[in-house]
C-alpha cells in the first residue's frame, strides 16, 4: 500500500447540529482551512495543520471533533457541506495497529494538543497584519472577568423565553430598522454576563425542509437583567432586508424577532462566550469600538458600569465609546447615549452617510482622539472591545497601530500584550 494511501489522518470536522454559525473558527484559523456556505461551516483537510487555534474561541464546542481517516478517503468540502449531522467514525485496517489514532472530542482533543495551541498562538503573531488582522484578537478573557456560564441549553434542548418588550431604537423610516427586544426566562435560571450571546431558534423550516439553524445575538443588557433583579435580558436586532451585495433578502431570524409581540414564546439556546467579557477590576479602562448592532455588548458594559456608579460601588476606570452608523437617524440608542454624563463616558460618533458631509468612520474618530488613545494604550489596565461588521476590523486595528507608532511605541510588543492578556477582544461578523 502506498504511503499516500496508508497515511492516517485525524480529520478535523465541525458538528453541523451544534454549530451556531458564529464564524469564530473561520476568522481565527491562521491557514484558511475553514470555510462555509449558507448552511455549514467545514474544514479543508488539505489545509488544516491541527494547530488548534480555532478551538478555544468556539462558543459551543461544535469544533471539537476529529475522525480517524485514511488521508486518501478524507471527507471533501462538498461532502461536509451536505451534512446534517456528523458521520459515524469509519474502521480502517491500516489503523488497527496504531494506538495513537483515536477519535477525539472536547477536552481530550484540547489537552493532547496543548503544545500545538501554543505554537499556533505564536504562528498567528507572526502572520503579516495585512493578511490576518483577526489573529490579533484575544482568545482569553481579562484576568478580572467574572466566571461565565456557557451552553446551559444546547440546540437539541432549547429553553423558552417570553417576549416582554419590543421597541424600535432608531428613528422610524430609516433603512436600517433596529429593535430592542426584551426576553424573560421566568423561573428558568439563565445567568449571563456582559459580552455573552444567545442563539435564537426561528420556527419553521428552510427551503430544503430542514429546521432553521439558531442565529447568534449579543446580549445588550447587564448581568442583573434589563430590569435590575429580574431574570431577563435584551437584544439589539436589525431587520435584515438585503444581503451584503444590496440584493433584496428577508433575514429569517431578524425578521422573526423584529415582528415578535409581547407574550410571544421564543426558543433560546446558550448562553455562549467565555472571552469577550468585561473586566471587573474597578480601575480598568474600557475602550469600546462598534458599529450598528455591534453596540449591544457595549450597551451592556456601559449600563453595568452606570449601575455600579449609581450604587456608589465603583471608582476609577474610564469609559470611551467610538460608535459608527451611516446616519445619526440610523444609530441605535442615540437619545439615551446623549443623556449619559460626560464625566462617566467619553463618546465619539462617526457617520458615513450624512448628506453634504464627508464619509467618517470609527477609525477616523479614533485618529482624531489619538492623544487620548495613545495614553490608554500604555496603561495595562486598558481593555479594547471591537464589535460590528467584519469590514471595520482592519481599519480599527490599523488606527490603533498608527496611533501607537505615532508616539514612538512598540506596536509589536503592545499588540502581543493585548492579545495574551485578554485586553483586545474582537467580535466581528
Amino acid at each position: 500500500m502506498s504511503t499516500d494511501t496508508a497515511e492516517l489522518l485525524q480529520q478535523h470536522v465541525i458538528d453541523p447540529e451544534v454549530c451556531i454559525r458564529c464564524n469564530t473558527c473561520e476568522a481565527t484559523c491562521p491557514v484558511g482551512a475553514v470555510t462555509h456556505d449558507s448552511r455549514n461551516y467545514v474544514v479543508d483537510a488539505d489545509k488544516c495543520n491541527h494547530c488548534m487555534a480555532c478551538v478555544p474561541p468556539c462558543p459551543t464546542g461544535s469544533i471539537d471533533h476529529w475522525l480517524p481517516m485514511l488521508r486518501s478517503q478524507a471527507y471533501s468540502l462538498q461532502e461536509q457541506l451536505s451534512w446534517d449531522e456528523l458521520p459515524a467514525p469509519q474502521a480502517h485496517d491500516a489503523a488497527q495497529n496504531v494506538s495513537s489514532i483515536t477519535q477525539m472530542s472536547g477536552s481530550t482533543a484540547f489537552e493532547t494538543a496543548s503544545s500545538s495551541l501554543q505554537t499556533a498562538i505564536g504562528a498567528q503573531a507572526a502572520v503579516p497584519e495585512s493578511d490576518n488582522w483577526s489573529a490579533m484578537g484575544a482568545t482569553l478573557p481579562p484576568w478580572s472577568a467574572a466566571h461565565p456560564y456557557t451552553n446551559l441549553h444546547g440546540p437539541k434542548s432549547p429553553t423558552t423565553a417570553t417576549v416582554v418588550g419590543n421597541m424600535q431604537v432608531n428613528e422610524a423610516g430609516t433603512d436600517n430598522e433596529t429593535h430592542h427586544i426584551v426576553l424573560d426566562f421566568g423561573s428558568m435560571p439563565f445567568p449571563v454576563l456582559e459580552g455573552q450571546s444567545i442563539g435564537i431558534v426561528s420556527p419553521g423550516v428552510d427551503a430544503s425542509g430542514r429546521p432553521h439553524h439558531a442565529r447568534q445575538y449579543s446580549i445588550a443588557s447587564p448581568r442583573n437583567g434589563e430590569r435590575p433583579g429580574y431574570n431577563n435580558l435584551s437584544l439589539t436586532v436589525k431587520r435584515v432586508v438585503q444581503d451584503h451585495q444590496g440584493q433584496p433578502v428577508k433575514g429569517v431570524a431578524s425578521n422573526y424577532l423584529c415582528d415578535l409581540k409581547t407574550g410571544d414564546a421564543v426558543q433560546v439556546i446558550g448562553p455562549f462566550g467565555s472571552s469577550f467579557l468585561m473586566p471587573n477590576h474597578p480601575g480598568s479602562h474600557i475602550v469600546m469600538i462598534c458599529t450598528g448592532t455591534g453596540s449591544a455588548p457595549m450597551r451592556a458594559m456601559t449600563e453595568w458600569r452606570r449601575r455600579l456608579r449609581a450604587s456608589g460601588k465603583f471608582e476609577g476606570g474610564k469609559l470611551v465609546l467610538f460608535f459608527g452608523a451611516r446616519t445619526q437617524q440610523e444609530l441605535p440608542y442615540f437619545g439615551p447615549l446623549q443623556k449619559l454624563p460626560q464625566d462617566f463616558i467619553d463618546i465619539h460618533f462617526a457617520f458615513s452617510r450624512t448628506p453634504g458631509q464627508p464619509k467618517r468612520y470609527v477609525q477616523d474618530a479614533m485618529r482624531e482622539a489619538a492623544p487620548q488613545l495613545a495614553t490608554l494604550l500604555q496603561d495595562v489596565q486598558t481593555h479594547f472591545y471591537v464589535c460590528g461588521l467584519k469590514s471595520m476590523e482592519e481599519g480599527v486595528l490599523q488606527a490603533l497601530r498608527d496611533i501607537a507608532l505615532g508616539v514612538g511605541l512598540d506596536w509589536t510588543g503592545i499588540s502581543q500584550d493585548l492579545k495574551q492578556q485578554g485586553r483586545l477582544q474582537l467580535e466581528t461578523y
